[in-house]
């Protein structure tokens, strides 16, 4: 094998002719990679190049980047990026953040345009999801040790690659030809003694056939701790954890108090882990199910319910209700990946190579997430435990109680995940100035989700009904004794579905008036674990043609290039939810249907390179690009993508590029077919009067006239307050599917920038890119509350938000609503990107490199419906208007000292709406979260170049997330200070 600071294949080339020579990483820098034949591959085009005076803009990190990152999740690394910093990954795929089945993924979002808009390549080839029924990449697939770099790059990617490439592309590219043996290992952890990360891994590779072929096997181990949020002060003691709600000292509302303030020991009103028990039943009304306020505790004392904070959604301050603290589950997953990859090359000849590619991943991730809970559960007047608890007597009229089951066993998810691809052609020359490939790509991606610690909803309830066996006086199931009763007495009509009552039903009694006073017995037969499975299928078949035109079309600049193919994919998933989840069986889930779809796209592509000037005067380069894609697919029919570009350096020195383009995105396969499942969500009512005020102008009228709809007089409507109301701040029940008459959506995308590399200043690389994308008719998928604020804020009612929700009849709550997507919205963002880099090379004090790469965010917009007002998403969390990253390297002998830095300027708590409509929303201090400042350290030391020894810590100076963020890693990851040591070795 090769030294690692020269590099693993060929020649690394840098846009201003940095030395490849040199290992000195950019964070960010241009890139191309010389094929074995001297030919310039660059990603964004299937031409191979002569130069590197490309007009699209890439930006790069390399594998020393990832390296001296110490992170063992490269999402990490990458989501530091300008263009990547919405990426999913981390905290937001654990806890109650995680959606169900993309529990420890690692998504890339470019731009913020969302997953299923990024096109992700390995290779410039597709990769298999590692979603059901979507598109969108798990980045934890890709092997660490065997990335060259990854190249980002913005507009003409659906013209060159396909569809799903609106907002752009990323590509990993994959390091090549090893001979030798690489072995390298790491291990970190917090400042604080958790998130722990260890990682190993071995690569060998030969040559043979006379140097003819060669054959590579790597395998790559990486593993990170779970982390509660009760294992850290800020999100798990109660005393130590802030909210921002409603300021009870503001009634009346006064402009010159703010609306909201931080409050820590928030806790949710009416509910326990112990319980919180209401005995006067019948004073309660609605038929002895009502709303009142609790007076005991499960544990038998009387029930301190604090400081109930008004249009707070529920919430209390102290006392002794569930903290909030604590509550949401995980700040990270558990994560263990195995990968192994098998990378093959022969040559016959000149004229033909075959190539095969292999790769096998398992991926094993578990959260925890939320407790169950009981929101005023009756218990009868004739349950033991009550009578026990509280006296016949007092119990005459039976009990409701809320109460957070963390005894019971928090839920949970376990995704088990196996994931296998295949790569496998020919490519050659067919003459000095033509080339060809023929390429085959299966990819498969197999998922078994667990969720944990579920309750059965029939079970439960027929364990709560616990009375008194007449022979023993012991506790019993009603079932048992009674088998042809009811079960639930909420629902008079409701059999058992997953037992049959009677005394071999197995019914254990379930005591819940108290904290751990549960048999585990009855746990174990009311709590299931269900097996969710899920298949994703691609294959892909390439054939392409590219080179040159040679002497029969040659201009000044040189010879016209040329690429041309044709591509066929045909992509499937499939999801088969567990036997329960079908059957609606599950107290704490909704109901969940098979998903099953494909869709099959057939493609022709071309591509022309004009290199029109070259070395001229006031024209040292000028070329023009353009590239055409045919699409028919199985949904929506046909499409086309574009795109033109031109590269103009005057001088050496500067060169101007820019391209203009067009891309679709076909809907993905849960987007079409999805079943129409059970839902559960939190709405915060629009209508309610802490938020009729924070949106869009027309909010307030229609509002009124919703609630008019729903039979309110004007008083009603003057008075309502869902907030101050448990029953409308519950868990509501929807409903969510997918929709078969979805179209493609459209981009049309532009860039424009320079590029200045001064022969003044050798080793100076410097350029500013424009881009600018306006999507339509683009696929919207709302969530629940989304779709509640949406119908509102519409210029009339009369829209498809509105379509799909609705109020209950006299109350004027929101009672229901479907999700599904639609080809409604248009998104548009515009900015910049700027790169610097520079490297100075001295006979006495070693090398200095430095890069930075910076973004500027101008506009983020949504539009929900043609016509309807824009909502600016810029300077909102994780869309800062200014953010960059830098490196600082200094290499001296066999010592390299690194500085890393990543920041992004403060964004807003608060929408431009809600701070318009309401100027005293907060305190100024608290209007946005802090600024992200993040310093990284990194030292190595290399040992007769064999040995590389590391170490490093990142967030060295241990910035805090900020108080009640959208998040609890948000500007910076609740990890905070990360230690972290590591050692390479290679033959």
């Amino acid at each position: 094998m090769t030294d690692r600071r020269s590099g693993f294949m060929g020649r690394f080339l840098v846009i201003g002719a940095i030395s490849s020579s040199i290992a000195a990483p950019s964070v960010a820098q241009e890139t191309t990679l010389l094929d074995e034949g001297g030919h310039v591959v660059v990603t964004g085009t299937h031409i191979q190049r002569s130069d590197y005076d490309f007009a699209n803009p890439l930006v790069s990190v390399t594998a020393e980047q990832l390296e001296r990152s110490g992170n063992v999740q490269i999402m990490d690394t990458l989501a530091q990026n300008p263009a990547l910093l919405n990426s999913l990954g981390g905290y937001r795929t654990a806890g109650s953040e995680g959606d169900f089945g993309a529990v420890g993924v690692a998504l890339l979002d470019l731009r913020g345009l969302g997953e299923n808009r990024t096109l992700v390549l390995v290779d410039g080839r597709r990769h298999v999801a590692g979603v059901s029924g979507t598109a969108a990449v798990d980045i934890n697939t890709i092997p660490i040790d065997l990335i060259e770099g990854v190249d980002v790059l913005t507009g003409g990617a659906s013209a060159i690659y396909g569809a799903d490439g609106v907002s752009g592309v990323v590509n990993f590219r994959l390091k090549r030809n090893f001979d030798g043996f690489k072995a390298s290992g790491q291990i970190g952890i917090s400042s604080r003694g958790d998130a722990g990360q260890r990682y190993g891994s071995l690569t060998y590779g030969m040559n043979f056939g006379g140097g003819r072929g060669n054959i590579a096997l790597s395998y790559e181990f990486r593993e990170q701790d779970r982390v509660s949020s009760f294992d850290r002060q800020r999100t798990g003691n109660p005393l130590k954890t802030y909210g921002i709600v409603r300021n009870p000292a503001d009634f009346p509302d006064d402009p010159e108090v703010p609306d909201r303030i931080p409050i820590p020991d928030l806790r949710y009103a009416d509910s326990s882990p112990d319980g919180a028990v209401v005995l006067n039943v019948a004073d309660c009304g609605n038929d002895a199910i009502g709303i009142c306020d609790p007076v005991f505790t499960g544990s038998g004392k009387f029930y301190d319910r604090g400081t109930l904070l008004p249009s707070s959604g529920g919430l209390t301050q102290g006392g002794d209700s569930t903290p909030l603290a604590g509550y949401q589950g995980d700040l990270q997953a558990y994560n263990r990946v195995h990968n192994v990859n098998l990378l093959s090359h022969y040559d016959f000849s000149d004229d033909v190579s075959f190539f095969f590619e292999a790769k096998y991943v398992r991926n094993k991730t578990f959260t925890l997430n939320q407790p169950s809970f009981d929101f005023f559960t009756y218990l009868t007047p004739e349950n033991p435990y009550l009578q026990d608890r509280f006296g016949i007597d007092a119990t005459v009229q039976g009990a409701l109680v809320s109460r957070d089951n963390f005894d019971l066993g928090i839920r949970g998810e376990s995704d088990d995940r196996e994931t296998m691809r295949f790569v496998g052609g020919f490519q050659g020359r067919i003459s000095n100035s033509a080339r060809y490939e023929l390429s085959y790509v299966f990819g498969q991606t197999r998922s078994q989700i667990e969720l944990t610690n579920f309750r059965i909803a029939d079970r439960y309830f027929a364990a709560l009904d616990a009375v008194r066996d007449p022979a023993t006086d012991a506790a019993v199931c009603r079932s048992t004794l009674f088998p042809d009763g009811n079960i639930d007495p909420h629902n008079y009509d409701a059999p058992a579905s997953t037992f049959t009552p009677g005394p071999t039903s197995g019914c254990v009694p379930l005591n819940i008036l108290g904290s751990g006073v549960r048999s585990q017995a009855a746990v174990d037969w009311i709590d299931a674990n269900m097996v969710n499975r899920a298949k994703l299928q691609q294959h892909v078949l390439s054939a392409s043609i590219s080179g040159d035109f040679g002497q029969f079309l040659e201009l000044p600049g040189g010879s016209v290039g040329f690429a041309m193919g044709a591509e066929y994919r045909k992509e499937k998933s499939s999801f088969l939810p567990d036997e329960l989840l079908q059957q609606g069986a599950i107290a704490d889930f909704s109901l969940r249907l098979p998903e099953q779809g494909s869709f099959a796209v057939k493609e022709i592509f071309g591509e022309l390179s004009f290199p029109v000037l070259k070395q001229m005067p006031l024209a040292h380069n000028l070329s023009f690009g353009a590239a055409l894609r045919l699409s028919d697919y199985s949904t929506v029919g046909k499409a086309m993508s574009w795109k033109v570009d031109g590269s103009y350096a005057p001088i050496r020195d500067l060169t101007f590029r820019g391209t203009w383009s067009a891309a679709v995105r076909a809907p993905n396969i849960t987007e079409l077919y999805a079943p129409r499942n059970g839902a559960f969500s939190f709405i915060a009512d629009p209508c309610d009067p802490v938020f009729v005020g924070e949106g869009t102008p027309y909010r307030a009228a229609n509002c009124r006239d919703a609630l008019q709809a729903a039979g309110l007089t004007p008083a009603q409507i003057a008075s309502f307050n869902p907030q101050n109301d448990p029953v409308a701040t519950i868990t509501l029940p929807g409903t969510s599917g997918g929709n078969p008459d979805l179209q493609q959506e459209s981009a049309r995308t532009w860039t424009a920038g320079m590029v200045f590399r001064p022969s003044f200043i050798p080793g100076l690389l410097a350029s500013f890119d424009w881009y600018d994308i306006k999507l339509k008719n683009a696929i919207n998928t709302p969530d629940a509350q989304d779709i509640a604020a949406l119908c509102v804020d519409q210029p009339t009612l009369d829209n498809v938000y509105c379509e799909n929700i609705s109020r209950a009849n006299g109350t004027g709550y929101i009672s229901s609503y479907f999700v599904k997507p639609q080809n409604v919205a248009h998104f548009r963002t515009a900015g910049a990107d700027i790169r610097l880099n520079y490297s100075l090379d001295t006979a006495r004090i070693g090398q200095f490199r430095l890069s930075l790469v910076g973004g500027y965010l101008d506009r983020l917009e949504f539009i929900p419906t043609p016509g309807a007002n824009v909502d600016v998403d810029r300077l909102e969390a994780y869309f800062p208007k200014w953010n960059a990253t830098g490196d600082l390297t200094w290499k001296y002998k066999a010592l390299t000292v690194n500085y890393g830095m990543s920041w992004f300027s403060r964004t807003r708590r608060y929408t431009s709406e809600e701070l318009a409509a309401n100027p005293d929303i907060s305190d100024a201090h608290y209007v946005w979260y802090k600024e992200k400042w993040q310093h990284d350290l990194y030292l190595a030391y290399d040992v007769e170049h064999r040995f590389r020894l590391y170490l490093g810590a990142n967030n060295l100076f241990d910035q805090k997330a900020s108080v009640a963020a959208v998040s609890d890693s948000y500007p910076v990851s609740f990890v905070g200070r990360y230690l972290y040591a590591g050692v390479k070795f290679g033959l």
